[in-house]
């Protein structure tokens, strides 16, 4: 009976990959037909090993969707740099197996050796490797580092093409406003976020334009920092979509202990709500105040609306969100899908706005969501070492309208194998 289970759970995640792995195929990246030539993009990635976000993203580049040879993007890589190279490194390899260059430093990688910009695009991976981290539990990975070599080069030779910076900007809130401000004086198309923002969901939920939401949950699990950024940003895909599109966020307060659990018993947040997000994710309900790792991230939104994402590390195994929508009797409740096999198929579909942005020259989805969603996390963290002071935060006054790019398709796991 176990071996039948166990059965039906791998065909399950089968089929689900299946169905994303055919999204890909079936939904154009350019939205003008599938491109016909592959675009150059430069690699610039702080560490490059089995199971990296360089592996996952880049990998798919050289060698397809599934990372098998089969179909992949319309992209081409030009040129690689890797910043650290480690015993378990395969990056090299890599470059060796697909003849492309690596190259010392960014300006080289992004000038593939020359004097000129003959890519369409650079690929910023500042995730993985060994970089410090602050007293907030910020690791301080590169990225405005790499950002301003990459940008220091567009300026020297007199072009600018598409950047994508993988995650949050910054991490820190003055390093990621200073990207935006560089992207939006040099006029780079740039984009950046969480690949759980843009992956399946389960049960597969869209957002309505223009709703009206009068409660909203996120559940986050793991590491404040990396995992508190894919659990905001991907609530941040939600709720952008209420009416009057996104304005920002008036305060930002990180609560822990007993205090963080007020909130809900006092009324404050929608325990309907909160029960709805936490049932996608966690299986024993009754254990989920029992973490002394655990923080409610708070916040409120500049048109009234709360927002509160509680990460819950050792209690939620995934990562959630539930709306009460107005007029509608209960919350509607989705897990952002990351753990389905093989070879993290939701980083296809971030690599596919990545393309996108590319051919077109146009970002898939808005930078400001990923500044403000950065911005919510640098605050809480602040937060949280500063005695749990509530911050008001002039500073994310961020407006931006949400556009309709795709999440991965729902898998149809209706019928039996």
């Amino acid at each position: 009976m176990n071996q039948l289970k166990l059965n039906r759970r791998e065909w399950l995640a089968n089929a689900a990959t299946t169905a994303i792995w055919s999204g890909l195929s079936t939904h154009s990246i350019a939205d003008v037909g599938q491109p016909k030539m592959p675009k150059s993009v430069a690699a610039v990635v702080t560490t490059y090993f089995k199971g990296s976000h360089a592996d996952v993203l880049i990998g798919k580049v050289l060698e397809g969707w599934q990372q098998d040879g089969g179909p992949g993007p319309a992209l081409k890589l030009a040129s690689l740099y890797i910043e650290q190279v480690s015993d378990t490194d395969i990056g090299r390899a890599m470059a060796r197996k697909y003849d492309v260059p690596l190259f010392d430093t960014i300006e080289k990688t992004v000038t593939v050796g020359g004097d000129r910009i003959p890519v369409d695009g650079v690929i910023s991976i500042g995730e993985h490797g060994s970089y410090p981290s602050n007293d907030k539990g910020q690791i301080l990975y590169p990225r405005r580092r790499f950002f301003e070599a990459i940008t220091d080069t567009f300026k020297k030779c007199g072009r600018v093409v598409p950047v994508f910076s993988d995650k949050h900007l910054g991490p820190q809130w003055d390093d990621a406003k200073w990207m935006y401000d560089r992207a939006k004086e040099m006029k780079v198309p740039f984009m950046a976020g969480s690949s759980l923002a843009v992956t399946y969901r389960d049960p597969d939920l869209t957002v309505p334009l223009n709703c009206e939401i009068e409660a909203a949950v996120g559940i986050g699990y793991s590491h404040p920092d990396i995992y508190g950024f894919h659990a905001l940003d991907s609530f941040q895909s939600l709720v952008e979509r209420r009416r009057g599109a996104e304005t920002g966020v008036k305060w930002v307060q990180c609560l822990q202990g007993d205090a963080m659990w007020q909130p809900l018993d006092d009324g404050m947040i929608s325990k309907t709500t909160f029960n709805a997000a936490l049932a996608r994710v966690c299986n024993q309900p009754d254990q989920v105040r029992g973490s002394k790792e655990s923080a409610l991230y708070l916040f409120q939104y500049l048109d009234g609306l709360l927002g509160a994402v509680f990460m819950l590390p050792g209690i939620a195994g995934g990562t959630s969100a539930a709306l009460t929508l107005k007029g509608e009797p209960k919350p509607v409740a989705t897990r952002f899908e990351e753990r389905l096999t093989p070879r993290h198929p939701h980083f296809a579909y971030l690599l596919k706005g990545i393309e996108r942005m590319i051919h077109t020259g146009r970002p898939s989805y808005p930078i400001e969501r990923t500044l403000l969603s950065s911005g919510i996390l640098d605050r809480a963290l602040t937060s949280r070492i500063q005695s749990h002071e509530k911050l008001t935060t002039p500073e994310l006054a961020i407006r931006y309208e949400p556009v309709d790019y795709p999440h991965a398709p729902k898998p149809d796991l209706d019928s039996d194998p």
